[in-house]
Protein backbone atom coordinates (compact mmCIF):
# COMPACT_ATOMS: atom_id res chain seq x y z
CA UNK A 1 0.00 0.00 0.00
CA UNK A 2 1.36 3.03 -0.93
CA UNK A 3 1.86 6.22 1.43
CA UNK A 4 -0.37 9.39 0.12
CA UNK A 5 1.40 12.52 0.19
CA UNK A 6 1.02 16.24 -0.47
CA UNK A 7 3.50 18.74 -1.19
CA UNK A 8 2.84 22.11 0.30
CA UNK A 9 5.58 24.63 -0.44
CA UNK A 10 5.48 28.15 -2.00
CA UNK A 11 8.59 27.61 -4.19
CA UNK A 12 7.10 25.65 -7.39
CA UNK A 13 10.83 24.38 -8.50
CA UNK A 14 10.60 22.65 -4.51
CA UNK A 15 7.58 20.49 -5.54
CA UNK A 16 8.24 19.98 -8.54
CA UNK A 17 11.72 18.43 -7.87
CA UNK A 18 10.42 16.60 -4.83
CA UNK A 19 7.23 15.27 -6.99
CA UNK A 20 9.65 14.50 -9.65
CA UNK A 21 12.27 12.40 -7.55
CA UNK A 22 9.01 10.43 -5.61
CA UNK A 23 8.04 9.69 -8.78
CA UNK A 24 10.55 6.95 -8.96
CA UNK A 25 9.43 5.55 -5.37
CA UNK A 26 7.05 3.24 -5.75
CA UNK A 27 5.88 2.80 -2.13
CA UNK A 28 4.79 6.42 -2.30
CA UNK A 29 2.38 8.43 -4.44
CA UNK A 30 2.15 12.70 -4.47
CA UNK A 31 -1.46 13.11 -4.55
CA UNK A 32 -1.66 16.66 -4.33
CA UNK A 33 0.25 20.18 -4.03
CA UNK A 34 -0.02 23.43 -2.24
CA UNK A 35 1.40 26.70 -2.66
CA UNK A 36 0.26 28.09 0.50
CA UNK A 37 -0.86 26.71 3.80
CA UNK A 38 -4.60 27.38 3.73
CA UNK A 39 -4.28 25.87 0.10
CA UNK A 40 -2.99 22.77 2.09
CA UNK A 41 -5.18 22.36 4.58
CA UNK A 42 -8.29 22.68 1.83
CA UNK A 43 -6.50 19.90 -0.23
CA UNK A 44 -5.94 17.37 2.70
CA UNK A 45 -9.62 17.55 3.08
CA UNK A 46 -9.99 16.85 0.16
CA UNK A 47 -7.78 13.93 -0.84
CA UNK A 48 -6.81 13.00 2.61
CA UNK A 49 -3.41 11.89 2.48
CA UNK A 50 -1.44 10.09 4.45
CA UNK A 51 1.24 12.83 5.46
CA UNK A 52 1.55 16.62 3.99
CA UNK A 53 4.84 17.47 3.99
CA UNK A 54 5.00 21.19 4.68
CA UNK A 55 7.31 24.31 4.10
CA UNK A 56 7.13 26.87 7.04
CA UNK A 57 6.97 29.98 5.23
CA UNK A 58 4.26 30.41 3.32
CA UNK A 59 2.00 33.08 1.83
CA UNK A 60 -1.76 33.30 2.78
CA UNK A 61 -0.93 30.79 6.43
CA UNK A 62 2.04 29.63 7.49
CA UNK A 63 3.32 26.08 7.77
CA UNK A 64 2.87 26.00 11.61
CA UNK A 65 -0.53 27.63 11.39
CA UNK A 66 -1.60 24.94 8.43
CA UNK A 67 -0.44 21.96 10.76
CA UNK A 68 -2.41 23.26 13.64
CA UNK A 69 -4.93 23.26 11.66
CA UNK A 70 -4.44 19.69 10.45
CA UNK A 71 -3.85 18.33 13.38
CA UNK A 72 -6.92 19.47 14.68
CA UNK A 73 -9.28 18.90 12.09
CA UNK A 74 -7.77 16.18 10.19
CA UNK A 75 -5.93 13.83 13.14
CA UNK A 76 -5.11 10.89 10.81
CA UNK A 77 -3.05 13.45 8.54
CA UNK A 78 0.24 13.52 9.80
CA UNK A 79 2.47 16.28 8.94
CA UNK A 80 6.07 16.84 7.94
CA UNK A 81 7.91 19.75 8.35
CA UNK A 82 10.33 20.04 5.38
CA UNK A 83 12.21 23.49 5.34
CA UNK A 84 15.30 25.67 5.50
CA UNK A 85 14.89 27.19 8.45
CA UNK A 86 16.12 24.97 11.74
CA UNK A 87 16.23 27.51 14.35
CA UNK A 88 14.99 26.00 17.96
CA UNK A 89 11.76 28.60 17.74
CA UNK A 90 10.75 27.08 14.36
CA UNK A 91 10.91 23.57 15.45
CA UNK A 92 9.48 23.93 18.88
CA UNK A 93 6.36 26.08 17.39
CA UNK A 94 5.95 23.09 14.71
CA UNK A 95 6.13 20.20 17.31
CA UNK A 96 3.89 22.66 19.67
CA UNK A 97 1.54 23.05 16.22
CA UNK A 98 1.15 19.05 15.94
CA UNK A 99 3.66 18.26 13.66
CA UNK A 100 5.41 14.68 13.40
CA UNK A 101 8.29 15.59 12.20
CA UNK A 102 10.55 18.42 11.23
CA UNK A 103 12.99 18.22 7.91
CA UNK A 104 15.23 20.39 6.74
CA UNK A 105 15.76 21.19 2.97
CA UNK A 106 19.42 20.14 2.68
CA UNK A 107 18.83 16.66 3.38
CA UNK A 108 19.57 13.75 1.33
CA UNK A 109 16.25 12.39 -0.86
CA UNK A 110 16.13 9.36 0.75
CA UNK A 111 16.13 10.72 4.33
CA UNK A 112 13.16 12.81 3.30
CA UNK A 113 12.00 9.56 1.54
CA UNK A 114 12.43 7.31 4.79
CA UNK A 115 11.12 10.16 7.03
CA UNK A 116 7.64 10.27 5.10
CA UNK A 117 7.42 6.04 5.82
CA UNK A 118 7.99 6.99 9.62
CA UNK A 119 5.56 9.57 9.83
CA UNK A 120 2.97 7.83 7.65
CA UNK A 121 4.03 4.74 10.04
CA UNK A 122 2.33 7.10 13.04
CA UNK A 123 6.23 7.61 14.44
CA UNK A 124 7.64 10.67 14.93
CA UNK A 125 11.07 11.86 13.34
CA UNK A 126 13.58 15.13 13.90
CA UNK A 127 16.21 15.90 11.64
CA UNK A 128 19.69 14.65 13.20
CA UNK A 129 21.31 17.91 13.10
CA UNK A 130 18.04 19.88 14.86
CA UNK A 131 17.95 16.73 17.17
CA UNK A 132 21.64 16.71 18.57
CA UNK A 133 20.94 20.85 19.43
CA UNK A 134 17.83 19.72 21.25
CA UNK A 135 19.93 17.33 23.18
CA UNK A 136 22.55 19.29 23.85
CA UNK A 137 20.64 21.89 25.38
CA UNK A 138 18.61 19.60 27.07
CA UNK A 139 21.75 18.10 29.03
CA UNK A 140 22.47 21.64 29.68
CA UNK A 141 19.74 22.26 31.70
CA UNK A 142 20.40 22.03 35.75
CA UNK A 143 18.99 19.66 37.39
CA UNK A 144 15.75 19.60 39.11
CA UNK A 145 15.71 21.37 42.32
CA UNK A 146 15.06 18.48 45.08
CA UNK A 147 11.60 18.74 46.92
CA UNK A 148 11.61 20.44 49.78
CA UNK A 149 11.33 18.79 53.24
CA UNK A 150 7.57 18.29 54.64
CA UNK A 151 7.42 20.15 57.85
CA UNK A 152 8.31 19.60 60.90
CA UNK A 153 7.31 20.34 64.14
CA UNK A 154 3.72 19.43 63.33
CA UNK A 155 1.05 17.68 65.18
CA UNK A 156 -0.70 14.85 64.06
CA UNK A 157 -3.73 16.97 64.12
CA UNK A 158 -1.95 19.63 61.59
CA UNK A 159 -1.05 16.83 59.62
CA UNK A 160 -4.85 15.65 59.42
CA UNK A 161 -6.46 19.30 58.74
CA UNK A 162 -3.15 19.84 55.80
CA UNK A 163 -4.27 16.23 54.29
CA UNK A 164 -7.57 17.18 53.96
CA UNK A 165 -7.51 19.75 53.06
CA UNK A 166 -5.06 18.95 50.32
CA UNK A 167 -7.58 16.43 49.21
CA UNK A 168 -10.08 19.75 48.29
CA UNK A 169 -11.97 19.55 51.77
CA UNK A 170 -13.74 22.94 52.86
CA UNK A 171 -13.15 24.27 56.37
CA UNK A 172 -16.81 22.66 57.22
CA UNK A 173 -15.84 19.01 55.59
CA UNK A 174 -12.68 19.39 57.79
CA UNK A 175 -14.55 20.02 60.64
CA UNK A 176 -17.27 17.35 60.25
CA UNK A 177 -14.54 15.08 59.11
CA UNK A 178 -12.09 15.05 62.02
CA UNK A 179 -15.48 15.22 64.93
CA UNK A 180 -16.50 11.98 63.11
CA UNK A 181 -12.93 10.98 63.98
CA UNK A 182 -12.79 11.78 67.30
CA UNK A 183 -16.70 10.14 68.10
CA UNK A 184 -15.18 7.26 66.52
CA UNK A 185 -12.17 6.86 68.53
CA UNK A 186 -13.49 7.60 71.34
CA UNK A 187 -16.54 5.47 70.99
CA UNK A 188 -12.99 2.21 69.52
CA UNK A 189 -11.59 3.65 73.28
CA UNK A 190 -14.62 2.78 75.04
CA UNK A 191 -15.42 -0.58 73.75
CA UNK A 192 -12.17 -1.69 74.66
CA UNK A 193 -12.54 -0.65 77.66
CA UNK A 194 -15.92 -2.53 77.81
CA UNK A 195 -14.31 -5.33 76.44
CA UNK A 196 -11.64 -5.62 78.75
CA UNK A 197 -13.75 -5.36 81.97
CA UNK A 198 -16.90 -7.44 80.49
CA UNK A 199 -19.15 -4.58 80.91
CA UNK A 200 -21.68 -4.30 77.89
Amino acid sequence: MSVRVVLADDQPLVRTGLRVLMADTPDIVVVGEAATGAEAVRLAAEVAPDVVVMDIRMPELDGIEATRRLTADQPGVRSLILTTFDDDDSVYAALRAGASGFLVKDMALEAILDAIRVVAAGDGLIAPSVTRRLIEEFAGRPEPAPPPPPPSGITDREREVLTLAGRGLSNAEIADALSRAIALRRSARAGAVRRRFGAR
